[in-house]
């Protein structure tokens, strides 16, 4: 297919819009990003849409009107506050999200029984609608799942060959996706967030949520009732991984890399290649830039890439968002104690990858050394144990351990008391030990809630003969003693759910698993 590449003259707007019409594809500009549109209410052009892009048809469009009164025949009723924002934001970078009419069919929709609307204010937008003479169905000018264009050369390199035609117009003042906010469930919520801020709405119709979705991903079995939910999206060919961390630690952190990009602020100082996508206090300047820095970052070759993280308030909501999906909401936090939690069942082999992690380079906090610390001859938290399991648990300064296990373990009530009283100790004293790159080495990660303060966790797991037979040679105890302490801790399948990776002991070479986990990680 040929694409016409045109220009924004009154001609050219009337043969795109003309193209439209007769039910062909037109990439345009809008305040947000280059969308591609096709007439709203043809099925087959819409599907064309899905088609050129490579998108998954459950992902709803974005219908595009040129006037307010535009919006009565696509939809069931405008509610009180969505007149309100209506009159209030129209033309906006806002899509309201209500009750679809029957004009609107499914492939626009999704399969969903709302559509989602809006008025753009970019003045070659509103003329293609006119011109027309229909609502416009318009996702991003993009590949499904690259970063979204807010240039023309951008759908240039992407679309060519692949639709009818494409407006050479300016460049996108905002640099993001609208604003999404469904008005169909009982609070209105925002589904993506863009330049109109969460503040902004509820200046005019009062409480406004935040879907959950938005900043942490959507559930398994989750519909996406807006486009831009699902996980991964915007993201350039490169391995994205956000880090969380002051400008200091960030520098540092990112400096130290070999072969790989940073995605930083303008002042950020960086000796490693590096894209810049904004200051660092302007979140405005970070949107406008964002999609343009992480196209820049394919063209220069890159295959890793740690980016900034920016902050969640304002337009850096919608900013930060766009990054997380990026990076398939892959984060180095910086900013928590511990880069690695490790824990596992026992008889695993836990201690053999915490040698290797050690011999990586990595600094070992073993909590059960730490809890020796805790109760070392006239520590503070002596007194608070005698207190609970009695005053005959301390002989001359020095606590009888065995005394108090047989206390503390006697039942499950004073089994917690005895952690709620360790636990946080023993976490804040290797908290104090902690540097870049520590391992909170935890038999009871889980249960100390331990895993809070750590960036990533692993477990470790094994065949329950294979744990057994450990046990028993390790601790020579019998098979029934060995079969207790198992019972004892949590279940595989716990240690699965609850970990972000695991490490299957069962004859697999230990080491490849822990080298790829942490190139995942780091």
């Amino acid at each position: 297919m040929e694409t016409k590449i045109l220009s924004t003259s009154e001609y050219d707007i009337a043969l795109a819009g003309k193209i439209l019409s007769d039910g062909g594809l037109v990439a345009f500009p809008t305040e947000t990003v280059y969308g591609l549109g096709a007439d709203a209410l043809n099925e087959e052009a819409v599907k064309n849409i899905y088609l050129a892009k490579g998108r998954p048809s459950d992902n709803p469009l974005i219908v595009h009107i040129a006037e307010k009164e535009d919006i009565f025949p696509l939809v069931k009723e405008i509610t009180p506050k969505a007149q309100a924002l209506i009159d209030k934001f129209f033309p906006a970078p806002l899509t309201i999200i209500l009750p679809k009419s029957s004009k609107i069919g499914n492939t626009v929709s999704g399969g969903l029984d709302t559509v989602a609307i809006r008025m753009p204010q970019n003045k070659t937008a509103r003329a293609l609608i006119k011109a027309a003479g229909t609502p416009i169905a318009a996702p991003s000018a993009n590949t499904s799942g690259l970063p979204s264009p807010t240039k023309a050369k951008h759908v240039i390199d992407d679309m060519s060959g692949k639709i009818d035609a494409i407006i050479n117009g300016e460049d996108c003042e905002f640099g993001v996706e609208s604003t999404v906010i469904t008005l169909a469930t009982e609070t209105p919520t925002i589904l993506r967030p863009g330049a109109i801020t969460k503040e902004m709405l509820e200046a005019v119709i009062g409480k406004v949520e935040v879907a959950a979705a938005v900043l942490n991903g959507m559930k398994k079995d989750e519909v996406a009732a807006s486009p831009g939910m699902k996980y991964k999206h915007y993201a350039p060919k490169a391995r994205v991984m956000l880090v969380n961390a002051s400008k200091e630690i960030y520098e540092s952190f990112v400096n130290s890399k070999k072969d790989a990009f940073a995605l930083c602020f303008e002042d950020d100082n960086i000796t490693i290649p590096k894209i810049t996508f904004g200051k660092e206090n302007d979140d405005i300047s970070q949107a406008k830039e964002l999609f343009d820095a992480l196209r820049q970052l394919d063209k220069m070759g890159a295959e890793k890439v740690y980016a900034r993280i920016p902050h969640k308030d304002g337009v850096g909501m919608a900013v930060y968002n766009r990054l997380i999906r990026a990076a398939a909401f892959c984060i180095i936090d910086l900013e928590k104690p511990f880069t690695i939690g490790l824990t596992g069942q026992t008889g695993a082999g836990k201690g053999y990858v915490g040698k290797y992690l050690k011999e990586l380079g990595f600094n070992i906090l073993d909590t059960d050394l730490y809890a020796r610390k805790v109760t070392e001859k006239n520590s503070p938290y002596l007194s608070i144990l005698a207190d609970n399991f009695g005053k005959d648990i301390i002989e001359n300064g020095i606590l009888n351990r065995q005394l108090l296990a047989d206390r503390a373990f006697a039942d499950k009530e004073s089994t917690e008391l005895l952690n709620s009283i360790m636990h946080p100790a023993i976490i804040e004293l290797c908290k104090k030990d902690a540097e870049f790159p520590s391992v909170l080495d935890a038999p009871l990660l889980f249960e100390c809630k331990g895993n809070e303060q750590c960036c990533k966790t692993i477990a470790v797991i094994a065949p329950e003969e294979t744990r057994r037979k450990r046990i028993m040679e390790r601790d020579g105890i019998t098979a029934k003693q060995a079969e207790a302490r198992m019972n004892a801790q949590k279940s595989e399948a716990f240690y699965k759910a609850n970990s972000d990776f695991t490490v299957i002991n069962d004859g697999r070479d230990i080491k490849t698993q822990i080298n790829r986990i942490l190139e995942e990680i780091l």
